[in-house]
């Protein structure tokens, strides 16, 4: 019963027993993450806030009983470490980390979209909705620097024995499902004694800061826990579970043996799995669908392991969840449209046509009408202009009484004298002639011979 109920007070555990939420009873299927829980209430949908916010401004300064200060990697009371307390801290495998690193932003685009749930009963009686959404949101990071990335939004909200409870997560995630920052909180309004618990998750620098506030009544107590960054890979937030299951679905497959890391009801990392159940048809409507099941399992190192049963369709549209051990569940009441890939039709290709302009009449036309217009504007010119003729005249008899190996060479000599900024020519001519197409000496650094 410890793994299925909060670590409340026995006040508040007789008060659940009392209604019957006990293993196996139904609290399940208020819980947005597959362990049992408590749930967010509709102040916590908007904009999340750093975690200090978090702390209730009503209560004060909190006392030293129920605070303890942050520690690196535990909680931060002084205590002598126990012999499960010594053990390494668990560490994801390379299948795990290279699943996430496969990730791509083009696949992830393709997962963004809204679904809403019914919560039901064992004997078929709607409990509430679930809702989960997925979009691309904008960021700004303690730099002040804005960017684009995947935001998570879901929620729950319903009555069992006519007591209001919730759940909600708002979590912010990078492209490879990183944790960038993360708020969840969850509730059950007892009218005797309401409870509540809060967590959030933010990356800093080299550490992720996990703070968590548990409230029973008027009493707060709050905890601060800092994991390097570098112990964390493979780490799957409460947010990031939910993008991630929607990619197993679009590839419909699940990583063999891959054990990723998640934070337990505690705020302990632990090992999270997931096992792929095959396909199987179910009934939603008057439609039949079929559906792929991952199974995932959070093993605590402190409770027994828990997991949850996931029927997803082609598209990683959620149709059911079931928690194990719970007999209420979630599902959909219509089939959704189904989101496929786009496929991409190839550019036309226009093979390319010899042009016969002389066959054309209308191009040959214009082409014989263009060649007299040249030929009467070239005339006029030299008519107008008759040194031209005598200097072309005067070049070609030169050539041709000379004719020269490099006629390029030739010109350049011939017309040189005619450039304006060209130096004079020696009146001696030297064996080592330069050349003609560049200057005998640079601009302004020209001097008198002595």
């Amino acid at each position: 019963e410890a793994a299925c109920l909060p670590k409340f007070n026995p006040k508040v555990r007789r008060g659940l027993r009392s209604l019957g939420w006990g293993p196996g009873k139904g609290w399940g299927i208020f819980s947005l993450i597959i362990h049992p829980g408590v749930a967010l209430e509709d102040s916590a949908l908007g904009t999340p806030a750093p975690p200090s916010s978090l702390l209730p401004s009503s209560q004060g300064p909190p006392s030293a009983d129920s605070t303890s200060p942050p520690s690196i990697g535990s909680k931060a009371k002084d205590h002598q470490p126990s012999a499960q307390e010594s053990l390494p801290p668990p560490e994801a495998n390379a299948e795990a980390i290279h699943f996430l690193n496969s990730l791509r932003q083009e696949e992830l685009l393709m997962l963004f979209f809204s679904e809403t749930l019914v919560m039901v009963s064992d004997a078929g009686e709607p409990q509430g909705e679930l809702t989960i959404e997925v979009q691309r949101g904008k960021y700004k990071d303690q730099f002040g620097v804005m960017a684009y990335f995947p935001f998570v939004h879901a929620f729950s909200r319903g009555f069992i024995d006519k007591i209001l409870c919730g759940n909600s997560i708002l979590g912010y995630l990078s492209w490879k499902l990183e944790v960038v920052e993360q708020h969840n909180q969850e509730f059950i309004k007892f009218h005797v004694l309401p409870m509540e618990r809060k967590m959030s998750l933010l990356k800093q620098d080299d550490q992720l800061a996990v703070t968590r506030i548990i409230k029973e009544g008027e009493e707060v107590k709050t905890e601060a826990t800092f994991f390097p960054w570098h112990s964390i890979a493979g780490f799957v937030s409460q947010a990031a579970n939910l993008v991630l299951l929607r990619v197993m679905a679009w590839r419909q497959t699940v990583p063999s043996n891959a054990r990723f890391l998640a934070l337990d009801t505690e705020g302990k990392l632990c090992y999270s799995t997931y096992q792929g159940l095959g396909s199987q048809t179910i009934q939603v409507g008057h439609q039949q669908v079929e559906v792929f099941i991952v199974e995932q399992t959070v093993h605590s190192e402190q409770g027994i392991p828990v997991s949850c049963q996931f029927y997803l369709l082609s598209d990683g549209h959620l149709a059911k969840r079931i928690q194990v051990g719970s007999p209420g569940c979630c599902m959909i009441t219509k089939v959704p449209i189904l989101r496929e890939v786009d496929d991409i039709e190839p550019h036309p290709v226009f093979e390319k046509k010899p042009l016969v302009w002389e066959e054309d009449m209308e191009l040959y036309s214009r082409f014989v009408d263009r060649k007299e217009e040249l030929r009467l504007s070239h005339n006029s010119y030299l008519r107008q202009h008759p040194e031209a003729q005598a200097l072309i005249s005067d070049f070609l008899l030169f050539l041709l009484l000379r004719q020269p190996a490099e006629v390029v060479t030739f010109a350049a000599e011939y017309f040189g004298p005619f450039a304006m900024r060209r130096p004079l020519t020696p009146a001696l001519r030297s064996s080592n002639r330069p050349c003609p197409f560049h200057e005998l000496e640079p601009e302004g650094l020209g001097g008198e011979e002595g």
